[in-house]
């Protein structure tokens, strides 16, 4: 037999398909897996798409086929210039960041999705062996990445607040003193963290801010449920202190609080604007310019007004679920979100495998959530603050990531306490 004319790149021997892809197969009525947005705002986006056709079906009677030519052609790396005048607006009036006094939008970069700036924001300024350090659990949509690309992954244990500033602090002098370097980049959800839920509160993100700059590392805030927090006041994001626009690299996205139409919005330094545009340029040469019509349209006249209900939605389920896990689940404990999509649990009995779990029991019985340890590095180190230390990184297999986003609460209900029935008769 002869060999085949192609081989593949050494990491598609050692990282598996994504578990969150995995499950999106499945269809189930009691759906608790990836954080789809399920209080979106159809009819108002429905009505901006009516209202972009008439709007170029006018031009064109008018004479002016080539503006509506532009609309469906090839645009700036960079992202639309209109969009991002309505982004850095909203950033500057309800986050308090900083951009260019005179031309706030050149510091606003357009991804296809936050996604996309987080692979971007990888690609360009790390190398084969740099540290990064990280919450544990964390995004896997970062760490999957990170590890494909060569990176160092160091893992910091969190809390019921999130990230914890003093347990970062030690970690840079151990990679110091047991590595002989410092990390390169720090990655943090401050805002209802995919997967836990969890938000930091201020003081500590002055100390990630502060131990940033103290140590010359860049922290990559990842804001993606930033507006989608249910509960007042908010805390200002980690890059409302960056004034000077150095040590923050800040991602958002339009996926959770407009629709999954893969336009992300962030602010880099602008040495890493630079190089991750022209990164862009190589993945995608640029991000639809019609879908960056329509969210232009969605900013600039909508957001405020349909958002509250959405957020509403989003609480009734969250606080549906709180209750339906405290009152069927055994012995354990989870997470508060106050806002986000996610509630965290963690079994008391360290043996329980919920990956395991979720094969044997939960899928049969049409239940879906996404097993805990998905969201570890595949290798890497963990830091261990009892032992002052690092690890061999350490996994979590008694803990599950229970999404409330996308199901009615009705729904939710039933769900829940049938899987703390499950979870109950095989941990009596």
């Amino acid at each position: 037999m002869s060999k085949e004319p192609y081989g593949f790149a050494a990491w598609t021997s050692f990282i598996p398909e994504s578990e969150i892809r995995r499950l999106l197969k499945y269809n189930v009525p009691y759906y608790f897996g990836g954080g789809k947005p399920g209080a979106l705002p159809i009819e108002t986006l429905a009505q901006i798409l009516i209202d972009l056709g008439n709007e170029q079906l006018s031009e064109i009677k008018s004479g002016n086929e080539e503006r509506v030519i532009d609309d469906f052609n090839y645009g700036p790396t960079s992202g639309k210039a209109f969009l991002r005048k309505t982004l850095a607006k909203r950033l500057i009036e309800k986050d308090d960041i900083t951009l260019d006094s005179e031309h706030p939008e050149n510091d606003v970069l357009i991804t296809t999705g936050s996604q996309q700036a987080l692979y971007a924001m990888l690609d360009t300024c790390i190398d084969q062996g740099d540290i990064i350090l990280t919450t544990s659990p964390a995004y896997l949509g970062f760490l999957v990445p990170a590890v494909k690309l060569g990176a160092q992954i160091i893992t910091i244990p969190t809390d019921l607040q999130g990230a914890i500033p003093e347990h970062f602090e030690a970690a840079i002098k151990c990679c110091k003193k047991e590595l002989g370097k410092k990390p390169e980049m720090i990655y943090v959800v401050p805002d209802s963290d995919n997967p836990k839920g969890t938000t930091v509160p201020k003081n500590r993100r002055e100390a990630l801010f502060n131990l940033a700059m103290e140590n010359n590392i860049i922290i990559v805030e990842d804001g993606a449920y930033r507006e989608i927090q249910f509960r007042e006041p908010r805390e200002k994001p980690i890059k409302a202190l960056d004034t000077e626009n150095k040590y923050v690299a800040y991602l958002r996205t339009s996926s959770k609080e407009a629709a999954v139409l893969r336009i992300g919005y962030s602010v880099f330094p602008p040495k890493v604007r630079e190089q991750i545009n022209k990164d862009k340029g190589f993945l995608d040469l640029c991000s639809p310019t019609i879908v960056q019509r329509m969210l232009d349209a969605y900013y600039r006249l909508h957001i405020d007004k349909v958002l509250p209900s959405a957020l509403k939605t989003y609480e009734k389920r969250a606080d549906t679920m709180r209750k339906a896990i405290d009152d069927t689940f055994p012995a354990g404990n989870r997470t508060d979100p106050t806002g986000g999509f996610f509630i965290w649990w963690e079994s008391e009995d360290k043996d329980f495998d919920a990956k395991q779990f979720l094969e044997q029991e939960a899928l049969p019985n049409d239940i879906i959530y996404v097993p805990g340890v998905a969201f570890y590095p595949l290798m890497g180190l963990s830091y261990l603050p009892e032992r002052e230390e690092l690890v061999p990184v350490e996994r979590s297999l008694n803990t599950m990531r229970i999404s409330y986003s996308y199901t009615s609460s009705e729904v939710i209900d039933i769900g829940i306490r049938k899987l703390g029935g499950l979870l109950s008769d095989q941990l009596a």
